[in-house]
């Protein structure tokens, strides 16, 4: 491996039925062409030597005889190459014949029997072939530093697959040798099945099936070639395509497998439970400045899904967690009243949003939900504006309270000069806001529904007992890369043209906190973004740091794969390390923040998923990120 990943490959090859030497030759021009492309582990189709539909020909000793030949073959093509392959052929051992895969590497070759023969429907695996009468015993074996397992088709499907049990003894990737003919909708379900697995098992799942040489006598078979990783699918073929061979090769992610293994407590726990524990071992992954990941596409944005109905889903997935949190909290409490302050950003908005969509969904009245609109030095036109529409189309009660000589007054009594603008500046303004929400808050007998996003908690980029405080933080588990996204898809959604109008500028606005004056023209000047760093990119940095708990080297590499379009090396490596002061600097803001609903695989709630001390010292994370050369 290098950088913890294992270049794999799924191949369906043109074949024909019992025509052993056509069959070894194209997986031999495919092994080369592999092995070229920096390929691994390659996995061929069950019975692919031969085919998978040859019948009565399989107790036929010149067809059993020729696929052994055939696989010596393959083994001599392997000896000086880098490559390992999975091939399935039919093989005697004693006085049965098995469906077998043959994992042959550097010459050598290891024998896997299919576990499970279908006997039902269209299968009549039984008359030819005996089942493996060893099925309890996982064979791991070890490829290039990764652990691997097999298993063949049915193998998947039944009720308690081999893989479990290969995955509970340390194999990381597991390689599937197929021949699925295809039926109405059969199709989805290997899919979900596919995916399933390898969430279920915390591994790589790599899955070939003959296609187009197969018999049609009485099935058809289209070509699969499906690779996933803990449940996210990393590739498919076109199927459609059923008269080309295929090849699908992905980059897999070993040490983000290993990572979540050692994170899910429970899996080990299985493991044990199935006296399946792996032998423990020592390794460390090279860590390789020029290598590029090829064959796996890195997402920018980690925490938004690459389409418009995937991302439609997911937002509305994400509105009915955070209705739901909201509509508890409150049933908790007795009422329906709320507390926004609303600032015409992006945070404050999606607050509301979720705040109308709960009252409604609880049957309530709207306007006991009040927005709540505080002025100050640096707010401006454009944000006041968006602020008050908001406010009047949602339909909840307005009220406008001026900070500016409030703060002032405070400025005097704390013998603060008010045309220093430092952060007691810009803090008091926070805490003033805060304040104000909180005495609405007892006065009308509501919540103050908290803004803040998970970014901004993240970075500590939040006013320790300002905007940091409430009584309810519905934002606490969404990114700001998220947030703008569940904003426009309100605005995509809502029938009301002047609403979609208005959070279509609130998308548009630059991100600020308002805290310090316009510039001559009225705009925004203090621009977060050129303060702290771009959103996504440290969204991108949380993601790893937090999901797989990556090295920063790591993380770099993966940020240049992302980003390389957008921003330069010495950029990304600038905004990698203000990531990492920042992160660990801010701890004490999360140590006591106020409830929230998580709503992704990624959250920094002190009573859930991250706790950390307060006083950690981040010099481990600094040094490693001054030690990456950017160039």
């Amino acid at each position: 491996m290098t950088n913890g990943y294992l270049r794999i490959a799924s191949v369906a090859p043109a074949h024909r039925v019992a025509d052993v030497d056509f069959n070894v030759e194209q997986i031999i021009l495919y092994i080369r062409q592999l092995n070229d492309a920096g390929v691994e582990v390659a996995v061929f189709p069950e019975l692919c030597i031969t085919g998978y539909t040859c019948g009565d020909l399989f107790h036929n000793s010149s067809l059993i005889n020729a696929a052994a030949t055939g696989l010596e073959k393959i083994a001599t093509e392997s000896r000086n190459l880098n490559i390992h392959v999975i091939v399935g052929l039919p093989m005697m051992r004693g006085n049965a014949l098995y469906n077998c895969a043959a994992l042959v590497r550097n010459g050598s070759i290891d024998i896997v029997e299919k576990t499970y023969l279908p006997t039902y429907n269209e299968f009549y695996e039984r008359r030819w072939f005996s089942p493996s009468d060893t099925p309890e015993t996982p064979h791991v074996f070890e490829c290039h530093g990764a652990k691997i397992g097999i298993e063949i088709c049915e193998d998947l499907w039944v009720p308690v697959p081999p893989s479990c049990n290969l995955a509970m003894s340390g194999a990381q990737v597991i390689f599937n040798l197929s021949a699925s003919d295809d039926l109405i909708g059969k199709h989805d379900y290997l899919m979900s099945l596919i995916r399933q697995q390898s969430a279920r098992c915390l591994c790589a799942y790599c899955y070939a099936s003959a296609g187009f040489g197969e018999s049609t006598s009485d099935l058809v078979f289209l070509p699969k070639t499906i690779i996933a990783e803990c449940g996210t699918l990393l590739g498919e073929n076109d199927r459609e395509d059923f008269l080309s061979p295929h090849c699908l090769i992905a980059d897999v992610d070993i040490e983000a497998i290993t990572r979540d293994r050692m994170h899910t407590g429970t899996f080990n726990d299985c493991a044990c439970i199935n006296d399946c524990i792996p032998t423990p071992s020592v390794h460390s992954i090279e860590f390789d400045p020029e290598f590029t990941p090829e064959y796996r596409r890195v997402n920018p944005h980690p925490f938004v899904p690459p389409t418009d109905s995937l991302l439609d889903d997911r937002c509305r997935e994400i509105t009915t967690i955070q209705e739901c949190g909201l509509a508890r909290r409150l049933a908790a409490v007795g009422s329906n009243r709320l507390v926004v302050g609303i600032s015409g950003g992006l945070d404050s908005t999606l607050a509301l949003l979720v705040a109308v969509g709960t009252v409604r969904r609880l049957g309530g009245n709207v306007a006991d939900i009040v927005g709540v609109t505080m002025p100050g030095f640096g707010t401006t036109d454009r944000t006041y504006d968006n602020a008050i529409k908001l406010m009047k189309r949602l339909g909840v009660t307005i009220r406008e309270i001026p900070i500016a000589a409030a703060v002032t007054q405070h400025f005097k009594d704390i013998g603060h000069d008010a045309s220093v603008h430092d952060v007691t500046y810009e803090n008091s303004q926070a805490r003033e806001r805060t304040q104000i929400l909180m005495d609405i808050a007892n006065q009308t007998g509501g919540l103050v529904l908290g803004t803040g996003d998970l970014s901004e908690l993240a970075l500590g980029w939040a006013t320790y007992n300002g905007d940091h405080m409430s009584m309810y933080g519905v934002n606490a588990g969404v990114p700001k890369t998220l947030v703008k996204y569940l904003v426009r898809h309100y605005a995509r959604t809502t029938s009301d043209s002047e609403l979609a109008a208005t959070l279509n500028d609130i998308f548009d606005t630059p991100i600020s906190p308002e805290l310090t004056p316009a510039d001559d023209n009225g705009n925004i000047k203090q621009k977060t973004e050129e303060l702290v760093g771009p959103y996504e990119l440290h969204d991108f940095f949380l993601y790893y740091m937090l999901r797989y708990g990556f090295s920063p080297r790591r993380v770099f590499m993966l940020a240049r794969m992302a980003f390389g379009d957008s921003y330069d090396n010495t950029t990304i490596h600038h905004w990698l390390r203000n990531f990492y002061r920042r992160f660990f600097t801010q701890q004490f803001k999360r140590s006591c923040l106020p409830d929230g609903p998580k709503v992704g695989s990624v959250c920094l709630s002190p009573r859930g998923d991250w706790r950390m001390p307060s006083d950690a010292s981040a010099a481990l994370w600094l040094k490693e990120v001054d030690e990456i050369n950017p160039a």
